[in-house]
């Protein structure tokens, strides 16, 4: 028996040699440490954990950080199969969540006729006619992104486009997604007419003398939207993979996804959405972006019983996150929600988008059922409709930790943003749409009421959660553009900063990206900062000075990781 033991021992020695011979440079586990799939090191690592800033270090299983730090203490995780992953100082940061997207639309837009940036009305009209060239007689010719402010101001007409759409309905939204233009085939389709009147909550926009001239606001598309033919369940799988692509390309790993509702859109397209593109993405292996999912208010009751039968979330990659809804328009279609009316036009102070009532009811019945709630708000007023909304709410229904969101939070009356943090309500804003709104603004609401605009300094001053996003497509996906114009507040062409004092820092933009665009959606228990225990998700930076970040805030992505897998490129 003993020299049976003696025999084992000696084999068992002789097999750790071995394996020592072939790999003379590894650091070989004990019998306790687990094995890690990655081990990333020779990094610079912004952990956004106060705990630990900074490491170099970090080690990965099963999709999750086991150890970060420095070498020395992940290098007993490597082991046989362990990829290393030697970044020779390159930074990394967590994994960047954009907090609001319309995912698949803005898929479904890559598909369709691409007008962001078009500068003049020659090249409006010209992506329009190549369009039609390669277009079925009778087809519609979807499409958006205009920014009118772009060529000057002038709003774009259906008599732009009439001559050269005669058989085909043209329907195309502005950037924002609160104004289209169609021309003047889907007008009749739509039954507009000279004696049309405005629906609540929108404008069916006309000439002097009466005539609809093609532009329809908010709930006015309502007109138009319902005679669009479906989008198939195909073409929103491939919009779903395209974006994907598109936000791993720009670092994202995770979205809060607010659905293809626009004001005047279909409640049904966000569930079918879920159910056609997302179930059948995730039961397919074909996800390679989180989710965090915003359905509309008034379907409430849907996603409680949903979440009763499944649980909230419903696997790595689906969150069922809330419900949304709409208090008023935007800035640049004029239907932003203000005390004081448009300078250049003093007769308008905005739309409010539904019922207020109905509004509070919802929000009270959806809270009641521990939903959590994100409103659409642009204007100073219509800001401050929901914060009494939800002030009313939280004492109807108990102080309990429900973060409410406001979606945009644009422009912000005096006081405002203290009522923010008092009532601890999110703050979901979009950085670059700054730089859309900054060459317009002034005309619009004058210089004093424009300087209270975009005030994220003071919304952290205010003890806020602040959290980050794009709004793709009004504004493409990019955290690291976000990221500089939050730092930089310079828009194109300035050589001044935009209202400099509401500058924030690279630390602070960061966070709002990832940790706290995290907590802002109740997924900060796993994502949001690199830290044992959590989610895996990680972006390598092309740059290797921490001070050239933080003074300039420009960098490009190299690589995406989901899960400790490389995901992009």
């Amino acid at each position: 028996m003993k020299s049976s033991l003696l025999l084992l021992s000696a084999f068992a020695a002789l097999l750790l040699a071995i394996f020592a011979s072939l790999n003379p440079n590894r650091q070989w586990l004990s019998w306790r440490s687990p094995a890690a799939d990655l081990v990333v090191k020779n990094a610079k690592i912004y952990t956004v954990d106060e705990s630990l800033p900074f490491a170099d270090s970090m080690a990965v299983r099963n999709g999750r950080i086991l150890r970060i730090g420095s070498y020395s203490s992940v290098q007993d995780m490597v082991g046989y199969g362990t990829k290393v992953l030697d970044l020779k100082g390159k930074i990394v940061v967590p994994g960047f969540i954009d907090s609001h997207v319309h995912l698949i639309f803005g898929g479904l837009q890559m598909m369709r006729v691409e007008l962001h940036g078009i500068n003049s009305k020659d090249e409006f009209v010209k992506r329009i006619k190549e369009a039609v060239r390669n277009a079925k007689q009778g087809s519609w010719i979807l499409g958006g992104g205009w920014n009118n402010d772009l060529w000057g101001g002038e709003l774009p007409l259906a008599s732009w486009i009439d001559d050269i759409t005669p058989y085909n309905p043209v329907f195309l939204s502005r950037m924002d997604g609160h104004m289209s233009l169609a021309n003047s085939v889907a007008l009749k389709l739509g039954g507009i007419t000279k004696s049309s009147v405005d629906p609540n909550g929108g404008t069916i926009m006309k000439t002097t003398s009466g005539e609809p001239t093609g532009l329809l606001i908010d709930s006015a598309m309502e007109h138009i939207l319902p005679l669009i033919p479906e989008v198939s369940v195909e073409e929103r799988r491939e919009a779903l993979h395209k974006a994907s692509n598109h936000a791993l390309m720009r670092g994202v790993t995770t979205v809060v996804d607010v659905g293809r509702y626009f004001p005047g859109t279909s409640v049904k397209d966000s569930w079918e959405d879920f159910s056609d593109v997302y179930q059948w993405a995730d039961f397919s292996g074909k996800m390679t972006i989180r989710v965090c999912l915003f359905f509309p208010l008034e379907t409430w009751s849907r996603l409680r019983d949903l979440i009763n039968n499944v649980g909230q979330s419903m696997s790595q990659w689906i969150y069922l996150g809330g419900v949304k809804a709409f208090a008023d328009g935007s800035l640049g279609s004029r239907s932003a929600l203000f005390y004081e009316p448009y300078v250049d036009e003093p007769h308008n102070y905005g739309l409010q988008v539904g019922d207020y009532e109905s509004l509070h009811n919802l929000t009270l019945a959806s809270d009641r059922v521990g939903l959590q709630v994100a409103i659409h708000a642009i204007g100073d007023r219509a800001n401050d409709l929901i914060l009494d909304m939800y002030e009313s709410v939280i004492s109807k229904n108990g102080v309990r930790d429900r973060r409410f969101r406001i979606e945009h939070a644009q422009h912000l009356a005096p006081g405002t943003p203290a009522r923010f943090g008092k009532l601890g309500i999110v703050a979901s804003v979009q950085p670059e749409h700054l730089l859309a709104d900054a060459e317009s603004v002034n005309k619009k609401l004058g210089i004093d009421r424009a300087q209270r605009s975009y005030l994220f300094k003071s919304l952290l001053g205010s003890n806020v959660e602040l959290a980050f996003g794009s709004d793709w497509p009004v504004v493409d996906i990019n955290p690291l553009g976000g990221i500089k114009t939050a730092m930089k507040r310079m828009p194109p062409a300035w050589d001044i900063a935009w209202v400099p004092s509401e500058s924030v820092s690279l630390n602070d933009s960061l966070k709002a990206y990832t940790l706290s665009a995290a907590r802002a959606c109740f997924l900060d228990s796993d994502l949001g900062s690199l830290s044992p225990g959590k989610l895996a998700d990680f972006v390598v930076l092309s740059i290797y000075s921490w001070d050239d970040f933080v003074a300039e805030g420009s960098a490009f992505i190299d690589a995406t990781y989901v899960g400790g897998v490389q995901a992009y490129p």
